[in-house]
């Protein structure tokens, strides 16, 4: 699998303490988590169209668009992709239903 997500993660990380008037990186996280989680939600609406309402292609850039916009979002909490992905091994091998229904109680 590529490492794509861990390249961009890096690249955030870096751009994250430069300048919003010339890196959009730093810019979008000097908004703040509010402002972070709303542009989150503004992409996911729009990859949610274009999963219902686009063509394939449509569908592909707007997933990158949310994937970068969680990644941005993850960044301002501080939070690592590789916590994502230890919750996501954590979760592996159990059912989706049964794993669901420990969260709820």
């Amino acid at each position: 699998m590529s490492d794509i997500l861990e390249r961009l993660e890096k690249l955030i990380a870096e751009r994250a303490g430069g300048s919003a008037e010339t890196s959009y990186v730093a810019k979008q996280l000097a908004k703040g988590p509010l402002k972070l989680a709303e542009k989150l939600g503004e992409e996911a609406v729009e990859t949610v169209i274009a999963a219902v309402a686009q063509d394939s292609e449509a569908l592909v850039g707007e997933a990158a668009d949310l994937i970068f916009h969680l990644l941005l979002v993850l960044n301002g909490r501080g939070i690592l992709l590789q916590q994502v992905y230890a919750e996501l091994e954590r979760r592996e091998g159990r059912s989706g239903l049964d794993e669901k229904a420990g969260r709820l109680t």
